[in-house]
């Protein structure tokens, strides 16, 4: 395949003073990671081997990452990429670098989508976080978070299929019905970082996607009443975790106190997923999703939560 050639370092940018354009949260992040191992995984982002010249992959996967950070469109970050140096340089991109401008970007997350290695490309992050010895792995906190479908919600009178998203589900919370997505989490007691992540309909029940998010590795699993079973308290024993699953009250049945006492202990340490769902929706405006189907909103889901790994394993390590 034709590639572009990036990353040279131009008379005038060797000519910049050390710190111009620099920062230094981009920079500790770019030196932390072993980029080699996910440029490997991103080979199959190879294009046609003709034609114009592409830009490397892992250029754009990282400006993917700057996207998530930074909040940005697909055209904002093309213009932030042309006007912020430390974008270029996180990126790979010399001063003088064309760069990718907003339809290549986007294609490129289409193609990473349908290539399946956004997940690929989160769990290789995270084992680089693993060796690190950032997971303290002493309990799993699961849960999950409605997020809106990025469509107009159809009517209900006529079904519950939006036509544009069949995708995205309906839902209820309370007395409000919701339509969209559900983001399903798996997060690490202790650091606050992201160990796996699953989304689904919206209309998929929690418990649902429960047993695909323990990790088998944690001393406990901590979850809300939604998750309890009995067969998953049962294969939590068996596998010599701690069973750390609130209590839900059976109907016509008096809770035993113990139960209650359970319930009160846990609820402030599980509790702690909900500052990083707040973190999500608030700082990185995760309310809503911004693309149509489960295949491309995974995409983003996995890109998200892999930027925030970063940024959280930058925090911890600093």
């Amino acid at each position: 395949m034709v590639r572009k050639a990036v990353g040279q370092v131009s008379l005038v940018e060797a000519l910049l003073p050390a710190a111009f354009g620099s920062n230094q949260r981009l920079e500790r992040i770019r030196a932390q990671v072993d980029w080699q191992p996910i440029e490997v995984l991103l080979q199959p982002m190879r294009r046609a081997p003709t034609g114009r010249p592409a830009y490397p992959p892992l250029v754009q996967l990282k400006a993917l990452l700057l996207q998530q950070w930074y909040r940005l469109s697909d055209r904002d970050l093309e213009e932030a990429l042309a006007d912020r140096l430390s974008f270029r340089r996180f990126c790979g991109l010399g001063l003088e670098d064309a760069v990718p401008d907003a339809t290549t970007l986007s294609r490129f997350r289409i193609d990473l989508a349908e290539a399946g290695l956004a997940e690929m490309v989160f769990d290789a992050l995270n084992r680089q976080l693993e060796q690190r010895g950032l997971f303290i792995k002493a309990g799993t906190m699961i849960d999950a978070t409605l997020v809106e479908a990025d469509v107009k919600r159809p009517p209900m009178r006529e079904g519950e299929v939006s036509e544009r998203d069949p995708a995205a589900g309906f839902t209820r919370r309370g007395q409000r019905s919701f339509f969209g997505y559900k983001a399903h989490l798996a997060v690490d007691q202790g650091s606050d970082l992201i160990r796996k992540a699953i989304l689904t309909s919206a209309d998929i029940g929690e418990s649902t996607a429960a047993d695909a998010l323990i990790c088998g590795d944690e001393a406990a699993v901590l979850a809300d009443k939604a998750y309890e079973s009995m067969t998953r308290r049962d294969a939590l024993a068996a596998i010599g975790i701690v069973d750390r699953i609130m209590h839900r009250r059976q109907a016509g049945k008096r809770q035993p106190d113990w139960h209650k006492w359970m319930n009160v202990a846990i609820t402030p340490l599980r509790g702690q997923i909900e500052k990083l769902f707040g973190t999500m929706k608030r700082r990185y405006l995760y309310r809503r999703v911004r693309y149509r189907g489960l295949e491309r909103n995974r995409c983003q889901l996995w890109l998200l939560c892999a930027a925030m790994n970063l940024r959280r394993a930058n925090q911890i390590t600093a």
